[in-house]
């Protein structure tokens, strides 16, 4: 299987509480977690400062998506199987998101990116409790894009 992380024994809360701490040393002022029905951390979100202004982003772990694939995956499904896929899912997901976000950190520290050019995507808005990429998705992405990249440039 080629999924990052799909063996990893680092628990969900472990990779949870490591992505806070990594906020919290980049600068951000608020952490928040977010949860599904089933009482599972599905985001965190958190506020930032960015040239003095204060920024609302969601980073989203797609456990259900990451689950979907490990079971795709499976020849001879059990009961038994799909339990212990579940809880692989759930460390699966948020160890890559961790893995990400120490990725993109590092990069930030050596001035190769910029914050907001990495998570300009997971920008949120609290009152339509979506990010800008999900806002994005719905008004259709041509609209945001430079004319020049929707027609192709010659």
């Amino acid at each position: 299987m080629a999924l990052k992380n799909y063996t990893s024994q680092i628990s969900a809360n472990r990779s949870i509480s490591w992505i806070e701490a990594k906020l919290a040393s980049s600068g951000a002022r608020q952490i928040l977690k977010t949860y599904d029905p089933e009482g599972r951390v599905e985001g965190i979100a958190f506020i930032i400062p960015i040239n003095g202004t204060s920024m609302s982003f969601k980073l989203p772990a797609q456990v259900d998506a990451c689950e979907a694939v490990l079971k795709s995956s499976v020849r001879r499904p059990t009961e038994t199987t799909y339990k212990r896929i579940k809880e692989q899912s759930e460390r699966t997901a948020w160890k890559i998101v961790a893995d990400w976000l120490d990725a993109q950190m590092a990069m930030i520290e050596l001035s190769q990116v910029e914050f907001l050019q990495v998570f300009m995507a997971y920008l949120y808005s609290h009152n339509q409790q979506k990010t800008f990429y999900q806002i994005a998705k719905e008004k259709g992405f041509q609209k945001l894009l430079p004319e020049a990249v929707v027609k192709g440039v010659d």
